[in-house]
């Protein structure tokens, strides 16, 4: 195809796209049926893993819980029985080594079946500054919050692959999207973890497989224990988020196959800010609006 012709492709499609955005902004996009689905959540012994397990629970779906902890793996399995799962199986698993990642998987593969929605939540946040942070600290980070991303993906996205069906979610953050004062090993786990997300994502859309869906969750903090003690300076511009609301919107983004779900939606404009503003007007924005976080915001290890 000639570039003529392949620019006015582009410009009708483009145009399209931006119609169909704007009537999505009054007419709700229907809702995916993801009952009998057997979706996996890492990290789902508390926090925002067991509220979304308790979400997916009330979609019928069968649930495959991963975490270190099992008492909180455990309370998590009675609730989401309570709230209407099929099924519940839940395991530990160490999401930072490789090796027990690619045994449980298979256990699950043997037990349960094959993962349509695998749901990569488990994170940890040090609370120290760079220079501060050990580097067992930083390594231990940077495992759990995108090496495990590898892992999971490698073991449950070759099934889906050849269904040409299924959901990959990844629980990022805001940090993954604009830098942090005070979170250096934080900010680069999660960058990676969008950037991870979004190229697996555009690979299986390159070989056809748009069947396998994609959803980038990024909020802004939350308030489960992660980040304790931190304040926001403009809480009607950028409010600690309630854990419930958050869980319930990546439900809806997964029911909706939603690419990307940043939270407050003030982070729509913020983030577009970044890429176009030089340098010294980020920092000035970011020291506006207290971006960064102080070491008693979390003085211990914390996790999802």
């Amino acid at each position: 195809m000639n570039f003529f012709l392949e620019t006015i492709k582009v410009l009708l499609l483009s145009i399209w796209y931006n119609v169909e955005s704007f009537i999505y902004l009054f007419v709700p996009m229907k809702k995916k049926n993801i009952a009998g689905e057997v979706v996996l959540i890492t990290g789902a012994g508390s926090g925002i893993g067991r509220l979304m397990a308790q979400e997916f629970a009330a979609h019928s779906t069968v649930l495959v819980l991963w975490d270190i902890n099992q008492e909180g793996m455990k309370e998590t399995a009675r609730l989401a029985k309570s709230n209407g799962a099929s099924r519940v199986h839940y395991y530990i698993c160490d999401c930072s080594d490789k090796n027990e990642v690619y045994r449980v998987a298979d256990q699950v593969k043997r037990e349960v079946g094959d993962v349509s929605i695998l749901v990569n939540n488990a994170g940890i946040v040090t609370g120290k500054k760079f220079m501060d942070a050990p580097d067992s600290l930083i390594e231990k980070t940077m495992d759990v919050n995108i090496m495990a991303h590898f892992w999971t993906y490698k073991a449950f996205l070759p099934a889906m692959i050849a269904n040409n069906h299924g959901h990959l979610v990844s629980i990022a953050s805001s940090a993954g999207l604009i830098g942090v004062n005070g979170l250096a090993d934080y900010c680069a786990s999660k960058f990676a973890a969008v950037g991870f997300a979004e190229s697996v994502g555009l690979e299986l859309l390159a070989t056809g497989k748009d069947g396998v869906k994609t959803t980038i969750v990024c909020p802004y903090f939350i308030n489960t224990g992660m980040f304790d003690g931190c304040q926001t300076k403009w809480p009607r511009l950028l409010p600690i988020l309630n854990p419930d609301y958050v869980a319930k919107k990546i439900i809806h983004a997964v029911l909706t196959d939603q690419v990307y779900l940043l939270l407050p939606r003030t982070m729509y404009l913020i983030t577009a800010l970044k890429n176009v503003l030089q340098w010294k007007l980020r920092y000035l924005l970011g020291r506006y609006m207290e971006l960064a976080v102080e070491m008693d915001c979390h003085k211990n290890l914390s996790v999802h």
